[in-house]
């Protein structure tokens, strides 16, 4: 039995071979142009981020952390952790890695959030999404790159198009959990004084959302930076890049430096993105 069940195999990557096979032989021009015109915008933001010196990126981004959190230990912490990185010699990598995850943030928010809110509205849609959204975040992350650097090449493309996939079921999910979640109460006085759909969306449900669409988009920062070493292996510079080469060398220094570097980034990332603690006024007792 088992024999014969071998033997009747269904051909699914047989099948999926010749569709992407007749994908790259009918729009070649079609995926260089995507390929081009995307790897020249990552490209334009990494120079942009490497012209700037580290210490006045420092300098700024900790007066930014400070007037966003108004907490002296967070923009000490953020500025020693990366001085560090500075002082390691990874800050163009870094700088490389920042300008992928937020290229690859900005898109999964983009194109997640509408659909989560969509999804909220209407659960027939969610219900066809759940298992969608479950086979993009469950299938290994190496399976996404071979499809996409047969289409796109070798480059940072293919490594931004197979982080955004495996990002984006997070901002979806969250948004749709957030706009499910708004109390029903809320919607109702709404409706009593006469708002639309469209100012019960942006008064009433997304205010209301915010804390857990702010969750998704971190959780997509970190599912993001959970992929640079997967995009370093199509070509894709930043911190991968040291890091599979500290793996083909047997580098423990290099390769501990470099992953240091994506826990600092990661850290910094994931406590600046989260929404400022509303501290209530001191009452006198």
């Amino acid at each position: 039995m088992n024999e014969w069940i071998t033997t009747h195999k269904l051909p699914l990557g047989t099948w999926i071979e010749a569709f992407v096979s007749t994908l790259t032989d009918q729009g070649a021009d079609f995926f260089d142009a995507i390929s081009t015109t995307v790897g020249a915008g990552i490209d334009g933001v990494t120079f942009a981020l490497q012209s700037v010196p580290a210490i006045a990126f420092i300098a700024v981004f900790s007066l930014g952390v400070y007037w966003l959190h108004r907490s002296l230990v967070l923009t000490l912490g953020s500025a020693a952790s990366l001085l560090l990185i500075a002082n390691l010699g990874y800050w163009d990598a870094t700088m490389e890695t920042l300008s992928l995850v937020v290229s690859a943030t900005l898109v999964s928010v983009v194109i997640g959030v509408p659909i989560g809110i969509a999804a909220a509205h209407r659960p027939t849609l969610f219900t066809v999404l759940r298992p969608i959204l479950d086979l993009m975040q469950t299938i290994p992350t190496f399976v996404y790159l071979i499809p996409t650097l047969i289409l796109f090449g070798l480059g940072v493309v293919p490594g931004l198009i197979s982080t955004v996939i495996f990002a984006i079921p997070a901002p979806i999910r969250l948004t749709q959990l957030g706009i499910s979640s708004v109390p029903k109460y809320l919607i109702e006085a709404g409706e009593a004084f006469g708002a639309t759909k469209r100012q019960l969306l942006w008064k009433i449900e997304l205010p209301a959302a915010l804390p857990t669409i702010m969750a998704g988009i971190t959780q997509c920062i970190m599912l993001s930076l959970s992929m640079v070493v997967i995009a370093a292996l199509v070509g894709a510079g930043g911190l991968g890049k040291p890091v599979v080469r500290a793996l083909n060398t047997v580098n423990i220094g290099m390769g501990f430096e470099a992953g240091l570097a994506i826990v600092i980034l990661a850290i910094i990332l994931d406590r600046v993105c989260k929404l400022p603690e509303r501290r209530p006024k001191g009452h006198a007792s």
